[in-house]
């Protein structure tokens, strides 16, 4: 499996904030009306629309309008991704990072011979 690390550090980039760690478990409930997120925190509709949109250029959450309202939910496909990734990264397996340039340095080593 190729790791996008790039990606993921785009990703727990936007995730290293507390508000938006907050959204997030706000939003593992259900969906939720702006209005309703907002009841939540101490911050305007133009700071919750920054944090949307930091979430949602991730993938990490989804909107669809209705009318004048944003309800917003979480992608669950996308935010498994990031936790297999995670569990990728923070285990040993086969295809393991560290298993391919044990082998890589290995073969350079046997080459210069």
């Amino acid at each position: 499996m190729k790791l996008d690390y790039k990606l993921y550090a785009k990703i727990f980039k936007a995730l290293s904030d507390q508000n938006r760690l907050k959204i997030i478990d706000i939003l593992s409930c259900g969906e939720k009306c702006a209005c309703d997120l907002l009841e939540d925190f101490d911050f305007t509709q133009p700071t919750l629309s920054h944090h949307m949109k930091i979430l949602m250029d991730c993938k990490i959450v989804k909107c669809r309008k209705e009318g004048i309202w944003s309800y917003y939910s979480l992608d669950n496909t996308n935010t498994n991704k990031i936790a297999l990734f995670l569990m990728n990264i923070i285990t040993d397996t086969e295809d393991c990072i560290c298993k391919i340039s044990n082998s890589i340095n290995k073969c350079e080593i046997q080459n210069k011979k």
